[in-house]
């Protein structure tokens, strides 16, 4: 729990460095400079809570940083004793392309660092995986934009971990999906 306290005031810390950075914008000007998310497909299928910060250089640019809390392996299961307790953060930086000011496909590469551990009985005996472990990956999507405020869609995401222990438990690939709500300022 102190990890994921931790986690997130950095987080939340890094937000609000980032927007009281920001210069003042001309009012006609509707080009957002940030949007905060929340991927809520994966709340409601597999219980982990992904929010993000992105910050836009310009309409085809942005660089974005996110916390998934209750972070589990790709979509493994926790039926019976499995439980994951870990979280993890990524920096990604986006590319928008082929679309107008209603939405856009996109692509991100991306670095994630996830912290915790995965623990399981197996007969009788409760073994543990330390989950800390470095993924580089690429991902894509398409972004709608709804009355320049907000933005939704779909993306999906592939990573490879570099850890030998995760990887011997689980796979050194790992999916990932979702749909994001975003509100952008």
């Amino acid at each position: 729990m102190k990890n994921v306290s931790l986690a997130l005031l950095a987080f939340f810390a890094l937000v609000f460095s980032a927007s009281a950075q920001q210069p003042t914008r001309n009012v006609l000007d509707q080009n957002p400079t940030g949007e905060v998310k929340l991927n809520f497909l994966n709340v409601i299928a597999i219980g982990t809570v992904e929010i993000g910060y992105e910050q836009f250089f310009s309409n085809d640019q942005s660089i974005g940083l996110e916390i998934h809390f209750n972070d589990r392996f790709s979509y493994s299961s926790t039926r019976g004793s499995k439980s994951f307790e870990s979280t993890s953060l990524q920096l990604a930086y986006t590319f928008y392309f082929s679309g107008d000011e209603n939405g856009k496909l996109f692509l991100f590469p991306f670095v994630r660092y996830r912290f915790g551990e995965f623990s399981e009985n197996i007969d009788g005996i409760n073994v543990r995986t330390d989950m800390n472990s470095t993924y580089l990956g690429l991902g894509g999507g398409y972004k709608w934009v709804f009355s320049e405020k907000f933005a939704f869609g779909p993306f999906v995401s592939v990573s490879r971990g570099f850890s030998q222990e995760v990887a011997e438990r689980f796979a050194p690939v790992e999916f990932n999906a979702g749909f994001t709500v975003g509100y952008r300022f």
